[in-house]
């Protein structure tokens, strides 16, 4: 209830501010500045994700990984809402929480763990580089937000930089681990949307909280069983991956994403993510010893700039 109070009030110190005329662009400068860095710190936790996966694997299974993820990101999260006396939410805002919780509790980190059976880090990082351009096409029909043209001009600049990345290190011919990848972008653009369009409601945090809760009977029942079927080894690398993919990249890095698309819109804080394969990259080097492509300096530079762009235009 504190966070919804505090929310109040900012909204009326924004109205007040916004009749007076000597300063009329105050109060969207302040809240874009707080948006973009706490969605690029989202995008900074996400770029970990792989390379944590990747080692939770080594004394793991695939099922094992993604049902304990979720379940201790859920204690974290139950805790934080028990402890604080967060009320449920409107039965109007539980389908939107029960996407939240197919497209980035389950479907995105079960599918992109499937595909990491087969495809190293660096190659499944730049394929979802994909998700900021998916992302912001799920926008648009879901909460019929309309960017500019320089804005997807921008965004299918930086996808085609994404994909020519992706077939120059496939060598033209995708792995079979590419369908679980492109099946991933889907749900997890799904989810993000509707976790965006949620924040403007909920705290962010209480928006993966309670998809996470909401999760529980199946991640739990899925723990269970996937400790009876799959060999189990905790070295530190494993017991470190999954710790980070608990409380790093399921709980943590998603409250402040969902908050920064809040604030700044779902379409532009989406195009931050245009970093994040590149990210990946240089983690996948420097955690796993993965041989860093050629292209990556070229790529690196294209993808900025078209993160440059779209930051300015109106999303």
């Amino acid at each position: 209830m504190r966070d919804n109070d505090s929310a109040i009030a900012i909204d009326r110190i924004a109205v007040d501010t916004a009749r007076a005329p000597e300063l009329p662009a105050a109060p969207a400068a302040a809240s874009a500045a707080p948006g973009a860095l706490l969605a690029a710190l989202g995008v900074a936790a996400f770029s970990l994700t792989f390379p944590a996966t990747a080692w939770a694997l080594e004394g793991m299974g695939p099922w094992t990984v993604v049902m304990l993820r979720s379940v201790l990101a859920a204690a974290l999260a139950g805790g934080c809402l028990l402890v604080l006396r967060v009320r449920v939410p409107e039965r109007r805002h539980w389908a939107g929480i029960a996407v939240v919780a197919g497209g980035v509790v389950l479907g995105f980190p079960l599918l992109t763990t499937l595909a990491l059976q087969t495809s190293t880090t660096s190659h499944a990082a730049v394929v979802v580089g994909l998700l900021p351009l998916t992302t912001a096409a799920f926008s648009a029909v879901r909460t019929g937000a309309r960017p500019s043209r320089t804005f997807w001009i921008a965004s299918l600049a930086g996808a085609a930089v994404v994909i020519a990345f992706a077939v120059q290190q496939s060598g033209g011919a995708p792995s079979s681990g590419d369908l679980f990848l492109f099946a991933a972008l889907l749900v997890c653009a799904a989810g993000y949307t509707e976790g965006g369009r949620l924040a403007r409601h909920l705290p962010g945090w209480q928006v993966i909280g309670w998809a996470l809760v909401l999760a529980l009977p199946l991640t739990v029942t899925g723990a269970a069983l996937a400790l009876n079927t799959e060999p189990l080894r905790l070295t530190a690398h494993a017991l470190g991956g999954l710790l980070w993919l608990a409380f790093g990249s399921q709980f943590l890095g998603l409250v402040v994403w969902y908050r920064g698309m809040a604030a700044i819109g779902v379409s532009k804080a989406s195009q931050l993510q245009l970093a994040q394969p590149l990210l990946t990259l240089v983690w996948s080097v420097a955690l796993l010893g993965e041989h860093l492509p050629p292209a990556a300096p070229v790529a690196a530079v294209a993808v900025l700039v078209c993160i440059a762009v779209t930051q300015r235009t109106r999303g």
